[in-house]
């Protein structure tokens, strides 16, 4: 994992349009070079625990799409529970389902401040507007 290259905050949605690159394990999106992903959302899921309980997988539904979690380590010893809103941080991978997949670097229950979902929304925008959108147009 290169952490030289930042964390995309992202929609589940905007994942589907990320392309593998041949000579990096890396993504591009819209010419931005990513391996990480940030995401907001609830679970839609409880812990579905594998590898005799030294991993679990969770579901996040962002509201434009879902995308699956898997969780290790410290993660596990967490009560994850269906309806929290979480900030999870972590590697992207395709895989052969539908929805994104994320290994959890990084978790956080936000479901305490109840503001942090609508926030999520505007610092996408932002962060778009600002740093991604022009790297987009600049390729076409």
């Amino acid at each position: 994992m290169d952490y030289s290259l930042a964390a995309l905050k992202l929609l589940c949605v905007q994942l589907g349009s990320a392309h593998q690159t041949t000579s990096q394990n890396a993504f591009t999106l819209g010419g931005i070079l990513f391996q990480r992903a940030w995401l907001q959302g609830v679970l839609v899921s409880t812990p579905s625990f594998s590898d005799g309980g030294r991993t679990a997988r969770l579901h996040l539904d962002d509201g434009t799409g879902v995308a699956e979690l898997f969780l290790s380590g410290d993660f596990l010893n967490r009560s994850w529970e269906t309806g929290m809103y979480v900030m999870v941080v972590g590697g992207y991978f395709v895989g052969a389902g539908d929805a994104p997949m994320i290994k959890v670097h990084k978790i956080v229950d936000l479901s305490p401040f109840p503001d942090r979902e609508s926030m999520w929304y505007l610092e996408v925008m932002e962060v778009f507007k600002l740093f991604y959108q022009p790297l987009f147009e600049q390729r076409n």
